[in-house]
């Protein structure tokens, strides 16, 4: 197993996601300001419940994502919303074999809460990184990302200056794609 370097130490992850559609307008901008294209995936979440708590109501997230050859386990923390973007606590470790690791999720009483697909383009721009995502059953987002060892005003006014020099306009939106997703779909169920 390998760990994530940026998880040495507490790291919280301070994202700003806003629903933008189409995303040409935005890959434009961010190709003007010679932000570095990472590539484009797809990635395939499996997140779940723990039995001895309800991850929906203390806010946390276990999620295994498999992109392209290899698998990533990750633990997220409840939402500290004491900015006006989301931050929370992130704990990430590649594992080499996703199927194993949710067989032992399973095996510990784990439940399987949902499962979501989502095509990600990625930038990197300074210190940020920049997510154009097309995710099922929600539409298309633009997320920008930056990892810091506290929630502090300087991360969020450095990720607001990057949302208006690439031109993002929105709402931003504080919940998880889980969150909307399974929003979305108990909505549609009688």
């Amino acid at each position: 197993m390998k760990t994530d370097k940026r998880v040495a130490g507490f790291m919280l992850e301070i994202e700003l996601k806003v629903r933008v559609f189409p995303l040409d307008p935005v890959r434009k901008q961010l190709i003007e300001h010679n932000a570095q294209f990472c590539g484009r995936v797809h990635e395939h979440d499996v997140y779940y419940n723990a039995p001895y708590r309800d991850f929906s109501v203390t806010d946390e997230a276990v999620r295994v994502r498999y992109t392209n050859d290899h698998a990533v386990v990750t633990y997220k923390g409840a939402k500290i919303k004491t900015s006006g973007l989301k931050a929370r606590e992130e704990l990430n470790i590649a594992v080499d074999s996703g199927e194993i690791f949710e067989k032992m999720l399973d095996r510990l009483g784990f439940s399987k809460t949902a499962e979501l697909n989502k095509w990600r383009e990625n930038y990197r721009l300074g210190d940020a990184s920049i997510s154009l995502d097309t995710v099922d059953e929600l539409g298309t987002f633009v997320e920008i990302e930056v990892m810091a060892d506290k929630d502090d005003a300087k991360v969020s006014a450095h990720i607001e200056k990057i949302s208006k020099e690439i031109s993002i306009q929105g709402e931003p939106i504080l919940t998880s794609y889980l969150e909307m997703l399974l929003s979305k779909r108990s909505a549609i169920q009688p």
